[in-house]
């Protein structure tokens, strides 16, 4: 197998000069960082066996390179998200050398991604989600931890790393309200409804301090041994009650907050507070959401109307 060659140092210093700028302005987490990295070293291999330079690169270029990774012309075909990812890296690579004046035009300009696919994610009925959250039966402080973990989680809509990453301290129980930290270090202050604000007092009071003991630990969320939770530890607890309730083949953590916004929605919640809750940039990526909903609405219409079907 023949070795890909390193990219010039110049291009090198481009990209860690973009780096940087990434983690110290923008905040991002350091696998954000690791998968720009990885994309932009991609793109200096394929311009330097062109004998071209980031500089003098041109949307055909670019365009190129995209093709190279949808037809796995060198290798196998990429997804349609991953190629996606690389656009949006190369968009910001180019918007950051515009901004450091190193370039006038840009060649990202009318870069095209593959649509990307319309596969919706699952979601779990009511009646399925009251089942899950019956799950952790008992008294004992790791039901206590997984009771609040899960009913946290459902109520606010949110992803495995931001559960793992609450505090106690993150959650006003008296006022109702749970501020997550999101993708870029951004924060939002989320509802808390009152089923999960008593599993979350039942688990402070009576399950955590004893799985903690004497450390100090910050997290909120700690594992048998008293350390925080890690998103290993926490997959497999939503694994095994999802197992327990018969639904281990059709959830993930994720799929939580995909029926939390879904819920939402189908109850008459506006597109822009579901947004605003999810923590997402841009309301298209939330309004995947109401496709959910409308299939929901078409089952509960051609379940319950008594001439949705013809009879023959």
């Amino acid at each position: 197998m023949t070795a890909v060659a390193a990219p010039p140092r110049h291009f090198q210093g481009l990209v860690l000069d973009f780096l940087a700028y990434l983690e110290l302005e923008r905040g991002l987490s350091r696998n954000t960082l690791e998968a720009y990295r990885s994309d932009l070293l991609q793109f200096g291999a394929y311009l330097q066996r062109r004998d071209r330079d980031a500089l003098t690169a041109t949307h055909s270029d670019l365009s190129e390179f995209l093709t190279e990774l949808a037809t796995g012309r060198n290798g196998r075909p990429a997804a349609a998200t991953t190629v996606q990812r690389k656009v949006a890296c190369l968009r910001s690579f180019y918007r950051h050398l515009r901004r450091e004046g190193l370039l006038d035009g840009d060649p990202t300009k009318d870069l095209r991604a593959p649509r990307r696919s319309q596969r919706l994610p699952h979601v779990l009925t009511r009646e399925e989600v009251a089942h899950l959250l019956a799950q952790p039966s008992g008294d004992a402080p790791p039901a206590l931890r997984d009771r609040a973990l899960l009913e946290l989680m459902y109520a606010c809509g949110l992803r495995a790393s931001e559960a793992i990453g609450l505090q106690p301290r993150d959650v006003d129980l008296e006022a109702g309200v749970l501020v997550a930290r999101g993708k870029g270090a951004k924060e939002r202050v989320v509802p808390v409804g009152s089923k999960a604000i008593a599993a979350v007092r039942a688990y402070l009071e009576h399950g955590r301090p004893k799985l903690v003991g004497l450390r100090d630990e910050p997290r909120l969320f700690v594992n048998l041994r008293g350390g925080g939770l890690t998103r290993q530890g926490l997959y497999k607890i939503v694994q095994r009650h999802a197992a327990t309730a018969g639904l281990a083949d059709r959830m993930s953590p994720h799929t939580l907050r995909h029926t939390f916004a879904t819920h939402l929605l189908a109850g008459g919640c506006d597109l822009r507070s579901v947004q605003e809750m999810l923590g997402h940039a841009d309301i298209a990526t939330t309004q995947i959401y109401t496709h959910l909903s409308v299939e929901r609405l078409r089952d509960v219409y051609f379940d319950a109307h008594p001439r949705a079907v013809v009879e023959t």
